[in-house]
């Protein structure tokens, strides 16, 4: 399923970090949560990279 999602923002594939339970796109510098299983696909709840 991964495969299907994408960046919302820059539409660049995204990577799984199991740790932290995110989805990170690198293109954007941001990382998208995964709340009660389900990604929270918005730029507006998206972790800035540091």
């Amino acid at each position: 399923m991964l495969e299907a999602l994408v960046c919302p923002q820059t539409r660049a594939p995204l990577s799984f970090d199991a740790e932290r339970m995110e989805l990170v796109s690198k293109a954007a510098h941001l990382a998208y949560p995964i709340r009660n299983g389900i990604p929270v696909m918005l730029v507006d709840e998206a972790r800035p990279l540091e």
